[in-house]
């Protein structure tokens, strides 16, 4: 074969929660390398973006095409079909909202577009169906979600256990049937922005623009519960007892 085979997958525990990241790459040349790592307070999307982006960091100066096998549609149809669209609007949805996890979606996109196009080909493989790589990825990102560090395995392909090689015929991914619409979007609990040192809570979004609007340095973000209030907070170096409304 001559492509890089990589299974990724994330995990939390809570959603928010302790939560972990794994993957495992073959290489054309017959070595399997696997990673992995944990964070104390995250989601399973931000992790299910960790796993991805620290393959594609691993795989720097790795020439030969990437096949990268994923449980999560969201990641794919976002990197391959949203993506284009919230650069343009300058990160926000197709809604005016700011996109969740932008610093993570600039990092992928980043290591996307360093390898140029046509060179990542992304599988959907449906979690826990038996794909012996996306199980592996899964148990990796479940071990470091709850604080144990399993040993990852870096050597030939001959002796790794598992059949890495083994994919689904169909790894395309699944279409809506005709007539069905899409869920309901959520809404937000709030909007939070940071100006000059100072985070605070909006109700609306217009509210969180107008503070945020031409000003230098300014930060902002949608969050969905009080909980995803504490992580985004957490990112920015700031706890809840900080905030102002």
């Amino acid at each position: 074969m001559n492509r890089l085979v990589v299974f990724t997958d994330g995990a939390a525990k809570g959603n928010p929660g302790p939560g972990g990241w794994g993957v495992v790459i073959a290489t054309p040349a017959g070595h399997v390398t696997e990673l992995g790592g944990g964070h104390r307070h995250t989601t399973n999307n931000q992790m299910e973006l960790t796993a991805v982006i620290e393959a594609l960091r691993h795989l720097r100066g790795e020439p030969a095409p990437i096949a990268m096998h994923v449980d999560s549609t969201y990641v794919i149809r976002a990197i391959t079909e949203w993506i284009h669209g919230w650069r343009r609007r300058g990160w926000k949805t197709a809604e005016g909202q700011p996109v969740l996890n932008r610093e993570l979606w600039e990092r992928l996109a980043e290591l996307v577009d360093e390898r140029g196009p046509n060179t990542i080909a992304w599988h959907y493989v449906r979690g826990h169906a038996a794909v012996a790589g996306n199980e592996r990825a899964d148990a990796i990102a479940t071990a470091f979600a709850a604080g144990r560090r399993p040993a990852l395995y870096d050597g030939p392909l001959i002796g790794y256990p598992i059949s890495i090689h083994d994919v689904p015929d169909d790894t395309s991914l699944p279409k809506r049937r005709p007539g069905t619409k899409p869920a309901a979007k959520q809404t937000p609990y709030s909007y939070l922005s940071l100006v000059q040192g100072e985070p605070m809570r909006h109700s609306t979004w217009a509210d969180c623009e107008r503070r945020v609007k031409g000003v230098s340095g300014a930060r902002y973000k949608k969050a969905m519960s009080p909980s995803d209030e504490t992580t985004i907070l957490a990112e920015w170096g700031y706890t809840p007892a900080q905030l102002r409304s």
